[in-house]
C-alpha cells in the first residue's frame, strides 16, 4: 500500500496517542513524517504528555519502516517553536502535504470554579494551538496549491459537554476554524476537514480517570455514552479515518464534519 508515496505530513501531539497511530499509518502507507509534540508535562491538566523517549521511539519504528521522519519538541502556544518545526520540515522534505492538528488537551471544571489559568490553557492549546501551526503551514500549501488540513476536534465540538465547557467551547472554535479556512483556502486547491471522534483509548483517557478517581472505562462511560456497547474507540480507528480523508479518494471533500462516535451524537 502506497497511497501517500511522496508525501509529507506533519503531525502534532505525535508522541503516542491518535498522533502516534496517524504517524505510523501514513508511514506504512508510503508518507514522511514531521512529528511535533510538547514532550514533557504541562502545568495544566496534572497528567503525562507525550515523551522524549516516545517521540525518539516513533522516529525508530517510521525509519524502519522506510520513510523518513523528523521530530520536534515544542508546545504549539509558542509560535518560534512552531516556525522552527515547520522549518525544519521544509529543509528536510521540501513540502507538506498533509497537516493533522492534534495537539490538544481535556480536564473538567464546572463554569464557577474554573480558573483564568484553566480556561486559557484549554483555549490557547485547542484552538489557538492549532491556528499558530496552520498560518506557518498554509503559505508553503498556497505555495504548492495542493495540501490537506485535518482537525482534531471531538463529538464536544457539535454538542455540549457537562463540566467541559471550556474544552466544548475551544473544539466548537476547531469546527469554526474549519468552516472558515476551507472558504479561504479552496482557491489553492487545500481542502480542510474536522474528525469528530468520541472517547478514545489514549494515554489522557487514563490521565483523566487519574484526575477524576475513576477507572478508564468509567471515565469513558461517563464522558460518552455510546450507543454502540463500547466505551471508546481506539487510535487505530482515529487514524483509519485520517487515511481516508488525506486521500485522494476524499478527493472533493471540504469544510466537513467526520463523526467517529460509536453512535453518541444519534440519541
Amino acid at each position: 500500500m502506497a497511497d501517500f508515496e511522496n508525501k509529507v505530513a506533519f503531525i502534532t501531539g505525535a508522541a503516542h496517542g491518535q498522533g502516534r497511530a496517524v504517524a505510523i499509518a501514513l508511514a506504512k502507507a508510503g508518507a514522511d513524517v514531521a512529528a511535533f509534540d510538547v514532550a514533557k508535562k504541562i502545568e495544566y491538566p496534572a497528567y503525562d504528555f507525550g515523551s522524549s523517549a516516545e517521540l525518539e521511539s516513533l522516529k525508530d519504528e517510521i525509519e524502519a519502516l522506510g520513510r523518513r521522519c523528523v521530530i520536534a519538541v515544542g508546545d504549539v502556544r509558542d509560535d518560534a517553536a512552531v516556525t522552527a518545526a515547520v522549518e525544519k520540515t521544509i529543509e528536510a522534505f521540501g513540502k507538506i502535504d498533509i497537516l493533522f492538528n492534534n495537539a490538544g488537551i481535556c480536564a473538567y471544571a464546572t463554569v464557577d470554579k474554573m480558573t483564568d489559568d484553566e480556561w486559557n490553557a484549554m483555549i490557547d492549546i485547542n484552538l489557538k494551538g492549532p491556528f499558530n501551526v496552520t498560518r506557518r503551514v498554509s503559505p508553503y500549501m498556497m505555495k504548492a496549491k495542493s495540501g490537506v488540513i485535518i482537525n482534531n476536534s471531538s463529538v464536544m465540538g457539535l454538542r455540549g459537554g457537562n463540566r467541559l465547557s471550556h474544552y466544548t467551547a475551544s473544539k466548537w472554535g476547531l469546527t469554526g476554524l474549519t468552516k472558515a479556512w476551507a472558504i479561504e483556502l479552496a482557491p489553492y486547491n487545500i481542502r480542510v476537514v474536522s474528525i469528530h471522534p468520541t472517547g478514545v483509548n489514549t494515554p489522557m483517557n487514563d490521565g483523566l480517570a487519574a484526575m477524576e478517581g475513576m477507572t478508564p472505562i468509567e471515565i469513558a462511560e461517563r464522558s460518552a455514552g455510546n450507543l454502540l456497547p463500547v466505551p471508546w474507540v481506539e487510535p487505530e480507528d482515529v487514524a483509519n479515518m485520517v487515511l481516508y480523508i488525506a486521500s485522494d479518494k476524499a478527493r472533493y471533500v471540504t469544510g466537513s464534519q467526520f463523526v467517529l462516535d460509536a453512535g453518541l451524537l444519534s440519541v
